[in-house]
């Protein structure tokens, strides 16, 4: 008989256990249904692809960085993979074989061989190719080369040929068939996946082969199978798994099957190649056992060569990884201190529109193509190096302008029209930093922290808007933030009337009278107070932010002239013209004769400045504004003549109205004499070709009775008048 305590004691033993099989039963079914939901997979994949996919010679199963890779993306689209051995040659004849649900690795959508289409999921890595040779040699373009490959790689080759057309591949059963073949002259070069390489190059009879590591581009590893409603589905849900598949998890896949040693040297292979006499004699056998030893220290040498090959270099162009830029770079610092360096940062501002309009394969020529046309020019002390995407950094002798000519001629130029060439419509836009290495430089080679200055330049000139290259310099942060306070305002000071227009009367010296006046920018900021036009102007010039300051001064000025007209009093005004409102391929004569006629003035009214600096830097796009102006009725001025970029070509070539004369020849007291001979034969001359004359910086009376002594009357300057306001110009006229 049980007490009543034992009793309780049981039915409180009772009690738990049940509960625990609330929790667990539940539990277990939920994970019954889980996996029970997990679609069976059949992958096709194929055999001896080392350390892609091979079987384990302990567990037999199939393995390598393919298998793991498809383990979780599979995992994450709900699959359960079967992973089997084709039977077939080639992939592509695999398509055909319903066995498989999907087959691997395909580069990119091929037809099977009973000419069926088929579909291919999303990259699930990049896997680098090279070309490998017996010994160093210098290897023909690509598309020019002799190549073989394994007969299993068939659908990769059709990629190759897409890639690369004129390339003549031979196919071989086996890699020792390819070797052959190679060694005998059969082919120029063998090409496999990088990865598979560095497996193979183990064998100690492949120890003449060399990785070409220059020749080196990427493929794609897609899994692929039949164009078919269910074949769509499959890679559309395989997607999903690819989509999912964080980056430091593939890495950690591929880093893991890279690290190991999973090439078995073969005793036999050993004996083959020193003979089986070496058995013969103890003295005979310690020598191989020596010259094994030896041999195998060569093969891991080669093979961390190998290795070393595929970390310093990039695949794609051949140019150095920034790993092995890091290393060359700090070499070169420290074999070649008295050579003046410089590290350039280029980058390809509209690259992701050339991939997204014409596809990656295009974009991925153009940058080898940007690295080969680098190489043409570099000398053995310059090196490349290509960071990623787009980004490369240059490391070389600073140039003189002759060189820098030459590298726009070779390079720059080449590239930017390397689509336009090729009869597409988009040209490359190219932004560079260039950072010029200073003696500490030489003594810390901080290869990371000069390329950073590099790039700070690079995003100086692309936030520019322009084609073109910066220099860093300490000092650059001041400006920039002042280039950002004075752009970023700009909308809001001409909406708050913070600029304003004023007007520097011009005079007719002989009769005393004002005869026009040239139209000027103030801006008072309510914070900083009066900020300098030769601070605000170049500025916005440089920014490619001019031509939103110079519309309104241009409207302003016809809105004064329109309000002066109603009131008889008529009068002409000069306004600047940029050359970057020209050389940005607007319409700007048609704009401004269109407000000429929205306010209905006179075309004799409005005088166009452009500076004689635009003509030098833009002689031919300077040129036709010019012509199209006058053809418009406009007079055309040329501004700032003698400010230190005169030519008497350009008197002779540059149809304008007036020269508007710097009197930069009469300041300061030296040479004051030659100064007058050189601004009389000027008067004389412009007066000879027909043009009027107006000259500018007057501040003292005998400048001015020199003036209108030797032909020029028409004068502007502080001698008369000052800039004023427009309430201050009106009172005067």
């Amino acid at each position: 008989m049980f007490t009543r305590k034992k009793r309780s004691g049981i039915i409180t033993i009772l009690l738990c256990i049940l509960f625990m099989l609330s929790l667990i039963l539940p539990a277990a079914g939920v994970f019954a249904e889980t996996s029970g939901n997990r679609e069976p997979l059949v992958v096709g994949v194929p055999k001896d692809r080392c350390p892609i996919f091979y079987t384990d010679p302990e567990t037999k199963e199939i393995v390598g960085i393919g298998i793991d890779l498809m383990k979780v993306v599979s995992d994450k689209a709900g699959y359960e993979p079967e992973f089997r051995i084709i039977e077939e040659d080639t992939l592509i004849e695999a398509l055909d074989n319903d066995e498989y649900d999907v087959v691997m690795p395909l580069g990119s959508a091929l037809k099977s061989s009973s000419g069926a289409e088929s579909v291919v999921s999303e990259n699930l890595f990049q896997t680098p190719f090279t070309l490998v040779t017996v010994g160093k040699k210098d290897l023909p373009p690509l598309k020019q080369l002799r190549i073989g490959m394994l007969s299993s790689l068939h659908g990769g080759a059709k990629t190759v040929e897409k890639l690369y057309p004129g390339i003549q591949i031979e196919f071989y059963d086996t890699m020792g068939d390819c070797v052959k073949a190679l060694r005998k002259g059969d082919v120029d070069a063998l090409l496999h996946n990088s990865y598979v390489w560095s497996y193979i190059l183990q064998k100690p009879s492949y120890s003449d082969l060399t990785v070409q590591p220059s020749s080196m581009f990427s493929m794609d590893f897609r899994v692929g199978t039949r164009d078919t409603e269910n074949g769509r589905a499959t890679i559309e849900n395989l997607n999903k798994g690819i989509a999912s598949l964080e980056e430091t998890q593939r890495q950690a896949i591929i880093l893991d099957y890279t690290s190991r040693k999973l090439y078995r040297y073969d005793v036999f292979e050993y004996l083959s190649k020193y003979g089986a006499i070496s058995l013969l004699t103890l003295l005979l056998f310690v020598t191989i056992v020596v010259m094994l030893i030896q041999k195998a220290r060569a093969d891991r040498a080669t093979h961390e060569e190998n290795v070393r090959q595929l970390i310093d270099y990039d695949p794609l162009t051949g140019a150095y990884s920034l790993t092995g830029f890091r290393k060359r770079a700090t070499e070169l610092l420290q074999e070649n201190p008295d050579i003046p360096y410089l590290i350039g940062y280029t980058n390809f501002r509209n690259f992701k529109f050339i991939n997204d309009s014409y596809g990656m394969s295009a974009g991925d020529e153009a940058l080898i193509f940007f690295v080969q046309k680098n190489k043409e020019i570099m000398s053995d002390t310059d090196i490349i190096c290509r960071i990623e995407a787009d980004h490369f950094v240059v490391l070389k002798r600073v140039s003189d302008y002759e060189e820098r000519k030459r590298e726009e001629e070779i390079i720059f130029e080449p590239l930017r029209d390397y689509f336009v060439s090729r009869g597409k419509q988009t040209r490359i836009q190219v932004c560079a930093g260039v950072y010029v290495l200073t003696p500490e430089d030489y003594l810390r080679a901080d290869i990371d922290h000069m390329i950073d200055f590099a790039r700070i330049a690079e995003q100086q000139a692309r936030d520019s808007k322009k084609d073109g290259y910066a220099f860093y310099n300490p000092g650059q942060w001041d400006a920039a933030e002042q280039t950002a306070e004075i752009c970023g305002h700009l909308p809001v000071a001409l909406k708050n009337g913070e600029i304003r227009i004023w007007y520097q009367p011009q005079v007719d010296y002989e009769t005393k009278k004002i005869n026009g006046a040239e139209a000027l920018c103030r801006w008072k900021n309510p914070d900083q107070g009066w900020i300098s036009p030769g601070v605000f102007i170049p500025i916005l010039e440089e920014s490619g932010r001019i031509y939103e300051l110079d519309r309104f001064v241009w409207e302003t000025v016809c809105k004064d002239l329109k309000r002066w007209n109603e009131m008889g009093k008529l009068r002409s005004v000069s306004i600047n013209v940029s050359r970057g409102d020209i050389t940005e391929d607007r319409n700007v004569p048609e704009y401004i004769k269109g407000l000429t006629e929205k306010y209905g003035i006179d075309k004799d009214q409005l005088r166009v400045e452009i500076t004689e600096t635009a003509f030098a830097d833009n002689p031919e796009i300077l040129i036709d504004a010019t012509m199209k102006f006058r053809e418009y009725g406009f007079q055309v001025e040329m501004d700032d003549f003698g400010s230190g970029f005169s030519s008497l070509h350009m008197l002779k070539d540059v149809p304008v109205d007036r020269i508007k004369l710097d009197l930069n020849f009469l300041v300061g007291d030296k040479n004051k004499d030659k100064g007058r001979i050189i601004i009389r034969n000027v008067i004389s001359m412009v007066r000879g070709l027909g043009m009027k004359l107006i000259a500018e910086g007057v501040e003292y009376e005998t400048q001015a009775e020199f003036l209108l002594k030797e032909g020029c009357a028409e004068m502007q300057g502080y001698y008369f008048y000052k800039p004023m306001p427009v309430e201050d110009f009106e009172m005067l006229i």
